[in-house]
C-alpha cells in the first residue's frame, strides 16, 4: 500500500498536484482528503445497476462514493467467458495495482475465481480475465469516454482512480453486484 502511493507520487506532477492540493472529485463525499485514510477503508462494494462504487469502512458504512462509474459495453448480469463483455459480480480482491496500464492507473480484481474458472472450462470456454477499475484511457486527452465502454473492467474519471489508488491496498476484498 505505501509502495504504491509512493509510486503514485512518482508517476506524474499531475498526481503529485492532485494530492497535494487535495481537490476531490464532486461525486466523491466526504470532501476532504484527510477525512478518509487508507487504513479506514476495510473493502469496496460496486453496485453495477446503480453505476456505484463506494469504499467501506470496518463497520460497512460507506467513507467515499463514486456514482457514474463506467462497465463493460453488455453490463447486466455475471461476466462468464472472455470476450462477453460483462463485469463480473460476485466477491473478489484488489491484488495488484498497474501503473504503467494503457488507462490510466490500474488495480486488478481477482477474477476469475475457481468457480469461475470451472464454469467456464464446463462450457469449454476461457473465463477471461484482466478486470481492472481503471481510469479513462491514455489516449484521451481530456475528459470521459461516453457511456459503458470497457471490455468488462470497471472505469473511473483520472481523478477519482488516483484517489482510489492512494486508498485502496493489496489485498482489500471487492464486492460487486448488479
Amino acid at each position: 500500500m505505501i509502495a504504491r502511493r509512493r509510486l503514485l507520487l512518482m508517476v506524474g506532477g499531475g498526481a503529485a498536484a492532485f494530492l497535494a492540493v487535495g481537490l476531490w472529485p464532486k461525486s466523491a463525499a466526504p470532501a476532504r482528503a484527510s477525512d478518509v485514510r487508507a487504513e479506514d477503508i476495510a473493502s469496496v462494494r460496486v453496485e453495477k445497476a446503480a453505476r456505484r462504487l463506494m469504499l467501506l469502512g470496518h463497520s460497512g458504512e460507506a467513507l467515499r462514493t463514486y456514482d457514474g462509474i463506467q462497465l463493460g459495453d453488455a453490463p447486466v448480469g455475471h461476466k462468464q467467458f472472455e470476450g462477453d463483455e460483462r463485469t463480473p459480480e460476485g466477491r473478489y480482491v484488489i491484488d495488484y495495482g498497474n501503473p504503467d496500464s494503457a488507462y490510466h492507473l490500474s488495480l486488478h480484481i481477482s477474477y476469475p475465481n475457481a468457480q469461475d474458472r470451472a464454469f467456464a472450462e464446463s462450457q469449454g470456454r476461457s473465463p477471461g480475465g484482466d478486470i481492472f477499475i481503471h481510469g479513462q484511457p491514455n489516449a484521451l486527452p481530456i475528459g470521459r469516454m461516453a457511456k459503458d465502454w470497457t471490455d468488462g473492467c470497471i472505469a473511473l474519471s483520472n481523478q477519482e482512480i488516483e484517489e482510489l489508488w492512494s486508498l485502496i491496498g493489496d489485498g482489500t476484498p471487492i464486492e460487486i453486484v448488479n
